[in-house]
């Protein structure tokens, strides 16, 4: 596996594989790899020529006092795991090499819908970073596929919403959940959910498929289930973020006569803020 730390150099080679009308995949990530970031390099592999993944924590995406400083970074490890499951190559970016002229004065790329509620209500600005690195890490690699994690469901819409409306010519690919076994999905925050919090945090996503069967067996009073669903979590001992019943396209709130629906959950455990969903067709 090669490894880049400059954006000239990776252009480079990239421009190579491209005259050689190789098919680029690319995985964006933020480190700390773990079985579910491998599988989305894995899925890249299977309908493209090479397979670019990059690690860059990066600062435009955190809030004011969010985990940025203590994100864990283990670049060395990260390294390995890429190699052994034979990535071609792996941009890790300075800040510097990424926001040459300073995050204050960076141009900012901003999706106006979908940013402003669930993730976005809590944490302002936070989708603004996202949008606006994900565009500048599309640039840099020019990728004919990316694939992201559908356990960040709002953020996947979010880059689909921007791709098509910048007709960036990039197709962007969706991956499973991949959970432990009681269910928990996987996250680079596990790691500070404490061992007496550990056996409960699941029940975000027993609550996520408890709303689930019950609007599969009819129910419509989407209100009522919602806070029925806090309470539950809340019982845990987590404090909820949001509950939300959405539109699947949309995140709007769900209609009674949507046949798309996704549940999306985050609850904060001591150390942590966790996030889930749920997709269901209603017919």
């Amino acid at each position: 596996m090669h490894v880049f730390h400059h954006i000239a150099s990776l252009r480079a080679e990239l421009a190579r594989a491209g005259r050689e009308g190789k098919r680029i995949g690319f995985v964006p990530t933020m480190g700390n790899l773990h079985d579910a970031h491998l599988a989305l390099v894995k899925q890249a592999q299977q309908t493209c020529d090479i397979v670019v993944a990059s690690i860059f924590v990066n600062r435009l995406q955190f809030g004011l006092n969010e985990d940025w400083d203590k994100y864990p970074r283990t670049l060395p490890d990260d390294t390995a795991k890429l190699e052994a499951i034979g990535c071609d190559y792996l941009f890790c970016p300075e800040e510097r090499e990424m926001y040459p002229n300073g995050m204050d004065e960076q141009t900012r790329v901003i999706v106006p819908t979908m940013t402003d509620v669930l993730c976005g209500a809590s944490r302002p600005g936070h989708f603004e970073g996202v949008t606006t690195v994900v565009t500048k890490l599309f640039n840099i690699v020019q990728p004919d596929e990316a694939v992201f994690g559908i356990k960040d469901y709002q953020q996947l819409a979010v880059i689909r919403r921007m791709v098509e409306d910048l007709c960036m010519p990039v197709e962007i690919t969706a991956s499973e959940i991949y959970r432990e076994s009681d269910g928990l999905a996987l996250s680079s925050r596990n790691g500070f959910i404490t061992d007496d919090e550990r056996p409960r945090v699941a029940e975000l996503n027993r609550t996520l498929n408890w709303i689930g069967d019950a609007i599969k067996g009819g129910r419509r009073d989407f209100l009522v289930l919602q806070e029925e669903g806090a309470h539950r979590i809340e019982r845990a001992g987590f404090a909820l973020d949001y509950l939300e019943i959405c539109n699947s396209r949309s995140l709007k709130p769900a209609a009674v006569d949507d046949t798309e629906i996704t549940i999306l959950g985050a609850m904060y455990t001591d150390g942590a803020r966790l996030i889930d969903n749920i997709s269901l067709t209603v017919v």
